[in-house]
Formats: C-alpha cells, structure tokens, sequence
C-alpha cells in the first residue's frame, strides 16, 4: 500500500534554518530551546538500518536495545551473514520468528541492490517508502525511518510513530492521525526535524512506548 502523500515530499522552497523555522511554532519552540540543534546522520550502510528498524517494530525502545546489542554482538550484520546464519540462533538473540523471516527478506532484497542509495535518487518520498514496502516486513513506518536515516530526506512526517502520537498529545491534546497531519503542516518543509524534537520530548517523560507496526 502505498504511503499517505501528506507525510512525505519536500517541497521545493526551504525558506530558512530548520531550527529556526521549527522554533517559530509556539508548541515546538520550548523543545528546540531544551534540545539544542538536533541534526541528520544519514551515514551508515542501508542494510544495517533497515534491520535495526525491522528490530524495533512494535517493541519498547528498551527491548529493542537488548536484541540489536545481543545481534550485532553475534551475528555480522551483512545480507550474507544473516542469510547464513542460523535461524535457531537468530531466534535465540530474541527476534520471533516472523522478524528473522523479514530480517532475511531484507538481506535478499539488499543482495539484489534494492536498498543502494543510488537507486532512489530522483526518487520523490512517497515512492521511496512504496518501492519499500515491496519487501516483506516493511510498512509504511519502516520505509519512512529508511527515508529519513538512510537518504536523509528533511520532510517525512511518521504518523504512524506511537512515540509521535504520545508527544504530540502532551503538547496539544488528543489527537487523530488526521489532526496530528494538520498540526504538523506548518512544519513543512522540516518534519523529520520535527520528529527528532519530538522523539526526544517523548523520551524524556517516556521512554518504553512501543514503536508502530511495520
């Protein structure tokens, strides 16, 4: 299925400071004060992120921690260390059975060049995440954390995020995914950066909220 367009897409003008312009919202702006200039990492290898995001599907960022410690410490976090490792073994670091079967689905489409950079240039968001979820595992919240830590993309929006839902309810109130759109939309066109602050408001008063499905 393919992801909602609202939360993805840069538009093309980018009037000023992502900081800056997130601070000029009266909600967001004591978040930005308290948490300084958070910035984008998108370095890394795509394979590796994509599984530490099939990780943390659906798990508190607690147990998440616990099972990538225990699977980086174990196994080499390549598509072809993972498709020979053990499934027993894959189980045992604490992934169920249906991550190692997505954890390898993923190894197979990484094998195959469908997670290299190269191939989303020119790619808008919303295609990036749909060419994604063509792979077994990955929703629309898994494709849009690829976007955003992986190509580093400056206006993915999570909706589905729980950790999202949960900060903005502190800030504005009870929220359904189509008012938590509407508040986000002046944020446009940094709501990745939004996202940071917010994650980072979330962790601060709480930290064990499981992540979104998929």
């Amino acid at each position: 299925m393919a992801p909602d367009a609202d939360d993805t897409g840069t538009t093309p003008a980018e009037p000023r400071d992502p900081h800056a312009h997130l601070a000029r919202d009266g909600r967001l702006a004591p978040l930005v004060e308290r948490h300084g200039r958070l910035e984008l990492d998108p370095a890394g290898d795509p394979f590796e992120r994509l599984v530490v995001s099939l990780v943390n599907q659906q798990l508190s960022s607690a147990a998440a921690a616990t099972i990538r410690e225990r699977l980086f410490d174990r196994f080499e976090l390549t598509p072809a260390g993972l498709l020979a490792a053990d499934e027993d073994a894959l189980h045992e670091v604490g992934l169920s059975r249906q991550k190692v079967d997505y954890v390898r689905h993923a190894a197979t489409a990484a094998k195959e060049g469908r997670l290299d950079r190269e191939r989303f240039v020119g790619m808008d968001d919303a295609a990036v995440v749909a060419e994604l979820t063509d792979i077994r595992g990955v929703g629309d919240w898994t494709g849009k954390m690829f976007v955003m830590f992986v190509l580093g993309r400056k206006d993915v929006f999570p909706v589905e995020d729980l950790g999202i839902r949960r900060a903005m309810e502190s800030l504005f109130g009870d929220l359904s995914r189509v008012r938590m759109r509407e508040q986000a939309e002046p944020w446009r066109p940094y709501r990745t950066y939004a996202s940071l602050y917010l994650w980072n408001h979330h962790e601060d008063g709480s930290p064990n909220v499981p992540t979104a499905e998929g």
